[in-house]
């Protein structure tokens, strides 16, 4: 006999069905529009046209735009390298190396995500112009390298990682160093995917600090060149969604290529 299926769970798919569809409904809009003039956007037209390339033409006169997906993938790819380094490398310390001060450090830690960065970017600015960082890789890394929401998921999915393995290890010889990249950084794997996703997407999409500290236009990312075609009297919105569109690629091709590993990173720092 077929063995009848719970009506709940049948509904439960059906609205999460319903639910995903309603959702890429402004991605399929997206995609569409940048494929349409821009009075046709406006009359409301929904469906794919056949303007893509005049689009593209035009996009790539008005405004720099390999240029500054370039500089935005350079920032990023080197930012996100850096953060998860040292964040990893403060979670490790923090869960292996245990002292009476550790809980204090960790609440301060915690303490500073409520500190608001509009507080702190004009002193940032302030430091990073007197240090000659305008215009540069490095003055967009830097104030993103260490942040204490990284540090706490790597503290968090160190919490599951054997002890045992390190003191086996001190005691065969190995250094610290080479107990982290031949033996943390390979079991937490999923952990490192994970933190590299989420910090990849915050570093792109990253406007308010680039928009301080990149005054040149060679320099800029791919936010901010997104906002200069919505500046003067009118906005030709097919070249402004099409440019939204290839600012998408990037972290989408990113996560679909990594999701497994993505949700066992986030579920193995919560065990």
């Amino acid at each position: 006999m077929k063995k009848r299926r719970n009506p709940s769970i049948v509904i439960m798919y059906i609205f999460l069905i319903l639910m995903c569809l309603f959702s890429s409904i402004p991605f399929f809009w997206m995609l569409s529009a940048a494929t349409n003039r821009s009075v046709d956007i406006i009359k409301g037209k929904v469906f794919f046209g056949t303007y893509l390339f005049g689009n593209i033409r035009q996009l790539f006169s008005t405004v720099n735009i390999s240029s500054a997906f370039l500089n935005s993938l350079r920032n990023t790819v080197l930012g996100t390298f850096a953060s998860l380094f040292v964040c990893s490398m403060a979670g490790y310390g923090f869960q292996i190396y245990r002292n009476k001060t550790r809980d204090r450090l960790i609440s301060i830690l915690l303490l500073s995500m409520m500190v608001p960065f509009a507080s702190i970017m004009i002193p940032l600015f302030t430091m990073f112009s007197r240090a000659g960082l305008l215009d540069t890789t490095l003055g967009f890394i830097l104030p993103s390298v260490s942040t204490a929401f990284l540090i706490f998921f790597f503290r968090q999915s160190s919490m599951s990682f054997p002890v045992e393995i390190v003191q086996a290890a001190r005691v065969d010889g190995m250094g610290e160093f080479n107990i982290y990249f031949r033996i943390y950084l390979p079991v937490m794997a999923p952990t490192f995917t994970a933190a590299g996703i989420v910090t990849f997407m915050n570093n792109w999409n990253n406007y308010l600090w680039p928009l301080i500290i990149m005054q040149n236009q060679e320099s800029q990312t791919m936010p901010l060149a997104i906002a200069s075609l919505t500046s003067g009297y009118t906005t030709d919105y097919g070249i402004l969604l099409l440019a939204v569109t290839l600012c998408t690629l990037p972290p989408v091709i990113l996560f679909f290529s990594q999701q497994r590993r993505f949700v066992e990173g986030i579920l193995g720092s919560f065990k």
